[in-house]
């Protein structure tokens, strides 16, 4: 496989390859339906920032997104120091490759940036492992989201 690079999505043609990316994943693959998988924090208006990962020749290979500011109050409890990760997902053909791990960390740089103390995320519970190795706690009760089991994780950022 290609060499890849994990950029901040610009414009719409990056924001229609994270989507492409999230449908082949959630909606394919994890038969989450598609009216479920897009949400208002889709929008480019919100406080989100999408980030993409992509092959030398620009096939999209994984995505994932931060939720921040009025956003993410809802996942965080009302904390506004708190981000929220989440749409993260990577094709079946790029798993493996270290592009899931280089996708959280360009989302918590990007909450870094916008001086948040801490990314909060809702993982699929089969996912935990992958989360923890990267210093994310988990916390609370498991809890079903479109069906499928997740926990809460969080992890501090430090500057």
């Amino acid at each position: 496989m290609s060499a890849y690079t994990v950029r901040v999505a610009v414009g719409p043609d990056d924001r229609e390859a994270c989507f492409a990316v999230r449908k082949a994943v959630f909606v394919a693959e994890q038969r989450v339906p598609e009216d479920i998988e897009y949400d208002a924090y889709d929008a480019e208006e919100t406080d989100t920032v999408h980030v993409l990962a992509v092959r030398a020749d620009g096939v999209p290979l994984g995505t994932g997104r931060l939720l921040h500011g009025a956003a993410a109050v809802h996942r965080t409890g009302g904390d506004l120091a708190i981000g929220s990760l989440g749409r993260l997902a990577v094709t079946k053909d790029a798993r493996g490759l270290g592009v899931g791990v280089a996708l959280v960390r360009a989302i918590e740089d990007a909450a870094r940036e916008r001086g948040l103390a801490a990314v909060d995320l809702h993982a699929q519970t089969h996912a935990t492992g992958f989360y923890e190795r990267l210093g994310y706690a988990a916390y609370g009760a498991e809890f079903l989201d479109a069906g499928i089991p997740h926990r809460s994780m969080r992890r501090a950022l430090r500057p």
